[in-house]
């Protein structure tokens, strides 16, 4: 399945890129589950980033790698696949674009996933949808333009 959101920011796109940083992904995790974050290289290709999500009664780690990134005029992305996933998920890439638009800038997270099972598929879009909607206004707050 696949979940794609836009978020149009007031920042630079070079100055966005930039604090795609370990701060702004704690920022950026919502209430449930609580995540832990156990390794955070950075968004280059090689990188990792390790969690530990907190079900209360359990607890699920989860390992991606940055694949693939680039610079280029009007586009920085980066791309992390999981290598190893919540047993719920057997499959996840998420596509990080930071587009140039102007003065400002459109962040969009392009996710693709896939469940054990496609029932499961269907039950876990949204809420991975909920998930990643509630970026959006962390991404408009902590990219407005400075005044």
């Amino acid at each position: 399945m696949r979940i794609r959101l836009t978020t149009l920011v007031t920042q630079n796109y070079q100055q966005v890129a930039a604090n795609f940083d370990e701060k702004l992904f704690k920022a950026l995790n919502p209430p449930f589950p609580p995540v832990k974050l156990l390794r955070f290289d950075g968004s280059r290709k090689g990188d990792e980033v390790h969690l530990e999500l907190n079900f209360l009664l359990f607890k699920q780690v989860w390992k991606s790698l940055i694949i693939e990134d680039s610079v280029q005029e009007d586009e920085i992305y980066f791309i992390d696949k999981g290598i190893q996933l919540p047993f719920f998920l057997r499959y996840w890439q998420h596509t990080h674009r930071i587009l140039k638009r102007g003065e400002n800038t459109a962040i969009v997270d392009d996710i693709q996933f896939k469940t054990p099972f496609i029932l499961v598929d269907y039950l876990m879009y949204p809420v991975l949808y909920g998930q990643f909607f509630y970026r959006k206004p962390v991404y408009k707050k902590y990219f407005r333009r400075k005044q």
